[in-house]
């Protein structure tokens, strides 16, 4: 706020000085520079300090703060912008042919950069993902920091670190792919997702007995997670046509030459699955250990020894 009032003040200051030298030396060029400069010192008050702080700072929730400041920024360069193509070009009809020449060179030269600011558009009115959405765009998978005018900046996820963890790069995606890519929102509607986790065993281990401990294992360390998942579920479909699911741990069987194959299914917070995958997964390790009735199966190899025949060698 005070940066934007100590703006203001060196705005209309260059103003003054603009409309000093526009009398004294009686120009019409320092005159369009003044209105201008006059026009940028007004909307950069409504639309900067008076709605982008003022009224912003009533709106409680953070996104939707964040989400006002960017449209009231978006606006503050429109109405600007054609405002002072209005001071320099007073002719209607020149008006109105300046209009269409630079709507057209623009088109066709900036049509990259249009269609990113169309995309920053529909991102932000119809919310496609807010500030703090985890998103996968463009094969790019990452957190939201920014949402910009033409790019949206997230702070990468996997890349070569597995699962779900940062990498540390801040990733600048243009905002046009959201007008032809598919957009995987982890985050908008509801915050978890389904994990799995795969454990062989060996076909003389009581699997019976695993399925049964791995579920109590899951379900106990789930509990809360489902639970939450349970009431956001109901108000998804309240929304989508989403019919109901069976939101428990379970653990599918399944067999192959090598090994019985046990899959635990269970939901986890978006944000949370590496964290839940490690704890799950420690937890079922050490049953396995203590329990020597089951046992992790693995892939084994026989290599067959060829004995060769005897060589006798004579001077």
């Amino acid at each position: 706020m005070f940066k934007k009032i100590i703006i203001s003040i060196i705005l209309v200051l260059g103003a003054a000085v603009l409309w000093y030298l526009a009398e004294f030396y009686q120009s019409e060029f320092l005159g369009h520079i003044f209105n201008s400069l006059v026009i940028l010192v007004i909307t950069y008050a409504i639309f900067e300090i008076i709605l982008g702080e003022l009224i912003a700072r009533r709106i409680k929730n953070a996104r939707s703060r964040y989400s006002f400041r960017k449209i009231m920024g978006i606006i503050f360069l429109l109405i600007f912008a054609a405002l002072v193509i209005r001071i320099w070009v007073q002719n209607p009809q020149a008006l109105l042919v300046s209009y269409g020449v630079l709507a057209a060179g623009a088109a066709v030269a900036l049509q990259d950069v249009f269609k990113s600011f169309a995309g920053g558009l529909l991102i932000i009115i119809n919310g496609l993902y807010n500030v703090g959405d985890r998103i996968e765009i463009n094969e790019k998978v990452g957190d939201v920091i920014d949402i910009g005018i033409l790019y949206t900046t997230v702070f990468e996820i996997r890349g070569w670190v597995r699962g779900d963890q940062p990498t540390g790069r801040i990733t600048k995606i243009p905002n046009k792919v959201v007008l032809t890519e598919n957009i995987n929102n982890y985050t908008r509607d509801h915050t978890f997702i389904w994990d799995e986790i795969t454990i062989p065993l060996t076909y003389d281990s009581d699997w019976k007995r695993a399925v049964e401990a791995i579920t109590k294992i899951a379900q106990k360390t789930t509990a809360g997670s489902t639970k939450a998942a349970e009431k956001e579920f109901s108000r998804l479909s309240v929304r989508y046509f989403v019919s109901k699911r069976n939101l428990d741990p379970g653990v599918f069987v399944n067999f192959n030459d090598n090994w019985i194959e046990l899959t635990l299914r269970y939901i986890t917070p978006a944000m949370e699955r590496r964290i839940v995958n490690a704890a799950l997964s420690r937890k079922i390790l050490d049953y396995i250990q203590k329990t020597k009735s089951i046992k992790v199966s693995s892939v084994t190899q026989s290599i067959g020894i060829t004995e060769f025949p005897e060589v006798n060698v004579k001077k």
